[in-house]
């Protein structure tokens, strides 16, 4: 099997310094300030973002060192299968969140609503286009008794 290695495009900042207390959803987040270090030499690809309000960050969850195939996740008390969640600790620890965009500054990104730690790895951005990401679903699973739970669930711990 081919190995597969990214190189992080810049840092992100926040005020959650642990994952314990963190938001699980950026949708959770409301509010919260952050910055997004963009190393300089992938400065010259944030041409045109400032015209999007929103972007999905993709990362690394750099502090979780194990998983399982077979989780509980923030929202229940029972087991599921990882993919069937939106557990961090993963086969491959890669996150998604969709963050305000507030203003570029000379390579740092000014965005709100975020739920990642602080330090954590960011490896691509791209722009937030509504017609394009959000769908109609018309079944959301397990969730679907637990979704309500969302707004005040914050990470334990239990993932890193």
């Amino acid at each position: 099997m081919n190995r597969i290695t990214f190189e992080p495009i810049g840092i992100i900042h926040s005020q959650f310094k642990d994952t314990r207390g963190t938001p699980i959803q950026s949708a959770c987040a409301v509010g919260s300030q952050g910055t997004v270090e963009i190393f300089p030499k992938y400065v010259d690809g944030l041409e045109g973002i400032e015209g999007f309000s929103h972007i999905i960050l993709i990362y690394h969850f750099h502090l979780c060192k194990t998983f399982s195939l077979r989780v509980t996740p923030y929202l229940d008390k029972e087991l599921h299968g990882v993919f069937a969640t939106r557990a961090p600790a993963r086969p491959n620890s890669i996150g998604i969140s969709v963050v305000r965009l507030v203003k570029v500054e000379n390579g740092i990104l000014h965005i709100q609503d975020l739920d990642i730690v602080d330090g954590t790895p960011l490896l691509d951005i791209k722009p937030y286009v509504p017609q394009v990401d959000a769908h109609n679903v018309e079944k959301i699973g397990w969730l679907k008794e637990n979704v309500a739970k969302l707004a005040s669930v914050k990470d334990d711990g239990r993932f890193t």
